[in-house]
């Protein structure tokens, strides 16, 4: 009963908000200092040496086999198509891997918070090990295909893990040097075996590389992230089945489309034809929707969208890929039907271009961890892919190996170098709590390049190959000669010298095709990797935010369109939609689902506000840029 002693308000078990002094309290923690919740679970930055290293160990190995695969079958191509006498599918070799790279690519960005870092990699080396193991053993081209695909749903794992776990474990100035070495073991696997042993061992000596590698990452990626699910149900409810499927489904439609066009020679009214755009069309507009307004953790947040360096990086991704790749692929092709060089030949003249590609990156790491910025790099080094793709134009009939290496030696180093520094301005623009999303994102859009490279060369390649042979190779049996030669590229080194000039000449016109392509896509990379602003890397640091998964929002201030609206207009939406964020009053405002983020931080450069739902303190960019997030 109550009496004159009684409380006014009585007494619950729900805890006020905290106040602006707690905030700033908060905010004036150790970084990371939240995820240990016990002293067996500790945060990436608090793990020993030892242990730190070996998880790199671990990473770089899974680096070096995902990119041998990457690439493998450039350098195996003639050899395979051969064997089973269908050239014309060989394409779908590399297009399979790939495509299954870039649609789970950003699926891992979103596993990484779901299932946690170590699961997540786990699954990615798994799925890789069976699909290369399953291509060793393939009986047939279309096996061989399949295989390819499942071990492309692990690789698109690898790279965006390594570079989400390097992010954990070093602050921005020092993970852009340790980025740099994990991009080292990526060039290195690009230009490695393949070309010495034959292709079915190619690809099984490399089970024993993922045994040790998924050794040492089960016994060391043991530190605690935040928002990991706590069972199977809520892990899977999460994930964007939905948006994998559609973009799957979009991106092949499209690969077949341009199989059947140009490989098959259909023509555009064909039944095969017209279904593969409409499903093309369809699952395009399905995956939009779906990331839009259905999933709520999608593969590919919409938010990122918004912010004007992602969407920098990402197109710039994705035209250096396609270069990149185009030239990958067809680069050994040229030696092999060109130069008339055997296959194993062949696949060696890439060696120096991966060899760069690992310097390029190493490079930029080293100058970038040195200086703090990453622009002059980008530019000066960006250019260099293209001037020097010009002279792979210029490849004639009566070229040698020099011109060749002398061109692509700066194109892999130059490449490598974009990569490099793209990835950490993207890193340097977006809170800590979206890292791994970001990751995703940027790797989403390298892996589309890298499908259409290869996918888009292979078109452009059969629509000029077909009508330059037929305009000179005449006569009796020329229709049946040049089937064979479509159908196997050693058919060119065993014709007689009148012909064989012809078919080389053929084979050269349609090549730089190719590669003209190539430099219209790197000197448009350039173009706008121009709107890319410069950043400190030591005042772009993560700043603490304690979101579970990514439902965080951040837009960037250049972009942003409600940069006119009221302050206080602002915080009162924030406060009541936990998804909303917007930026403004040159201040950053991040915004987290509160059963994730029990203490919301969002910052406005003007106003403080503290409410049942979230809190809302005073924090400027100068504060900001006084956070630091270094490594024990």
């Amino acid at each position: 009963m109550p009496t004159e002693r009684t409380p006014l308000i009585a007494k619950t078990d729900s805890k006020l908000p905290p106040s602006p002094e707690e905030v700033d309290r908060q905010l004036e923690a150790p970084p990371y200092s939240w995820w240990k919740s016990s002293s067996a679970e500790v945060g990436p930055l608090e793990i020993p040496r030892s242990q730190r290293t070996a998880i790199l160990i671990g990473i770089w190995i899974a680096t070096f086999v995902t990119s041998l695969n990457t690439t493998l079958v450039a350098t195996l191509l003639s050899a395979i198509s051969s064997d089973f006498q269908k050239a014309n599918q060989a394409s779908w070799l590399g297009t399979s891997y790939l495509l299954a790279t870039c649609t789970f690519t950003p699926l891992y960005g979103r596993l990484c918070n779901v299932m946690g870092r170590k699961s997540a990699t786990q699954t990615a080396v798994l799925f890789l090990a069976v699909g290369v193991l399953g291509c060793g053993l393939a009986p047939g081209m279309e096996l061989l295909i399949l295989a390819r695909f499942i071990a492309g749903i692990g690789g698109g794992g690898i790279l965006t893990i390594a570079s989400v776990v390097t992010s954990d474990m070093y602050s921005m100035r020092d993970r852009s040097m340790v980025q740099g070495v994990v991009n080292l073991f990526n060039g290195l696997g690009m230009g490695l075996a393949g070309p010495i042993i034959g292709w079915r061992w190619a690809f099984i000596l490399q089970v024993p590389f993922f045994l040790i590698s998924l050794f040492l990452i089960t016994f060391n990626l043991n530190y605690v992230t935040p928002g990991v699910g706590t069972n199977a149900w809520e892990m899977l409810k999460r994930i964007d089945f939905g948006g994998c499927f559609a973009l799957l489904l979009s991106i092949g439609s499209i690969l077949t489309l341009l199989s059947l066009k140009y490989n098959d020679e259909l023509p555009w009214d064909d039944n095969l034809v017209i279904a593969s755009i409409a499903i093309a069309v369809i699952f395009t507009i399905l995956f939009i929707v779906v990331e839009l307004a259905i999933v709520p953790e999608p593969i590919m947040a919409p938010f990122l969208l918004k912010m004007k360096i992602p969407v920098l990086v990402a197109i710039s991704n994705l035209l250096v890929s396609v270069a990149s790749f185009a030239v990958m692929y067809y680069l050994p092709m040229w030696y092999e039907t060109v130069r008339l060089d055997s296959a194993g030949v062949a696949g060696l003249h890439l060696i120096p271009n991966c060899v760069a590609m690992s310097l390029g990156a190493l490079v930029a790491g080293i100058v970038m961890q040195r200086t703090g910025k990453y622009l002059l790099v980008n530019h000066l080094l960006g250019s260099f892919p293209s001037i020097f793709v010009g002279g792979l134009v210029l490849m004639g009939i009566n070229s040698d190996c020099i011109p060749g290496w002398l061109s692509t030696i700066p194109v892999g180093f130059g490449i490598a170098a974009v990569l490099q520094t793209t990835l950490i301005a993207l890193l340097a623009s977006i809170p800590h709590s979206v890292m791994a999303i970001g990751i995703g994102f940027g790797q989403l859009f390298r892996g589309i390049g890298q499908v259409f490279g290869v996918a888009a060369a292979a078109a452009i390649f059969q629509a000029v190959i077909d009508p330059e042979l037929r305009s000179r190779i005449k006569g009796p049996g020329s229709d049946e000669l040049i089937s064979r030669m479509k159908k196997s590229y050693r058919v060119v080194a065993e014709l007689p010298p009148d012909v064989q000039i012809l078919a080389r000449e053929a084979y050269a016109n349609a090549l730089r095709a190719v590669f003209i392509a190539c430099f219209a896509a790197v000197v448009l990379s350039i173009l706008f990797r121009l709107g890319i602003p410069e950043r400190s890397l030591d005042s772009a640091t993560p700043e603490a935010d304690t979101s579970a998964s990514d439902a965080s929002t951040v837009v960037d201030d250049n972009l942003s369109e409600a940069d006119s609206e009221p302050s206080e207009e602002r915080i009162k939406r924030t406060a009541n939609d936990p998804h909303l964020a917007l930026a403004g009053d040159g201040g950053v405002i991040v915004s987290a689902p509160m059963q994730s983020c029990p203490t919301h931080v969002s910052y406005d450069g003007t106003y403080g506000a503290c409410s049942s739902a979230n809190v809302i303190t005073r924090r400027t960019k100068d504060d900001q840029n006084q956070d630091t997030s270094k490594p024990e």
